[in-house]
C-alpha cells in the first residue's frame, strides 16, 4: 500500500503556520485541530520546517515560559524528512521508526500536498493485516 491510499482515506488537509507565528499561537492551533505538529510554510506550498509538541516542550524546558512569545522559526525542526505520496507505507514506517519522528509532510512536484502521522501509518498497517486475515479465513472456510 502506498501513502497516497492513506491520504485518500484520511484527507489531505494540512495545518500550516507562518514562520513568524508565536509559540503561544501555535499551541492554540495544535489544541484547536487536535494535532501534534504543524508544518511551517511561508507560502503554504513549501515546507520551511515542522514544529511539534516535542519541540515546544524541549524549548520550554530550556527557556521557560518566555518561549511562548518566541516565533516558531526559533523552535521548529528545519531539517524535515518529507516523502512522496507514492512511497510505500512499510518503507515510511521504517524511516519514521528509525528517525524517531511522528509526522511526515508529503511533497509532490515541490508542493506540500498532505501530512501523515505515525498513527495514520499504524492504522493502515492494522487495516491491511485485518484484510489479509479475512481473506485467509475466507480461503480456509471454502
Amino acid at each position: 500500500m502506498r501513502i497516497r491510499e492513506v491520504i485518500s482515506r484520511k484527507g489531505d488537509a494540512v495545518v500550516t503556520c507562518q514562520p513568524g507565528t508565536t509559540v503561544g499561537e501555535l499551541l492554540g492551533l495544535l489544541a484547536e485541530h487536535g494535532i501534534g505538529a504543524v508544518v511551517v510554510s511561508g507560502d503554504g506550498r513549501a515546507v520551511d520546517g515542522i514544529v511539534s509538541e516535542r519541540d515546544v516542550v524541549r524549548r520550554l524546558h530550556e527557556r521557560g515560559a518566555a518561549v511562548l512569545t518566541a516565533s516558531v522559526q526559533e523552535v521548529m525542526t528545519a531539517a524535515v524528512h518529507t516523502t512522496s505520496p507514492d512511497t510505500e507505507v512499510a518503507e515510511l514506517a521504517g524511516a519514521m521508526t528509525e528517525g524517531r519522528f511522528r509526522h511526515v509532510p508529503l511533497v509532490e512536484d515541490g508542493a506540500l500536498v498532505g501530512i501523515v502521522s505515525i498513527g495514520d501509518v499504524v492504522r493502515s498497517r492494522i487495516e491491511a493485516l485485518a484484510a489479509e486475515r479475512d481473506h485467509l479465513q475466507a480461503y480456509i472456510q471454502q
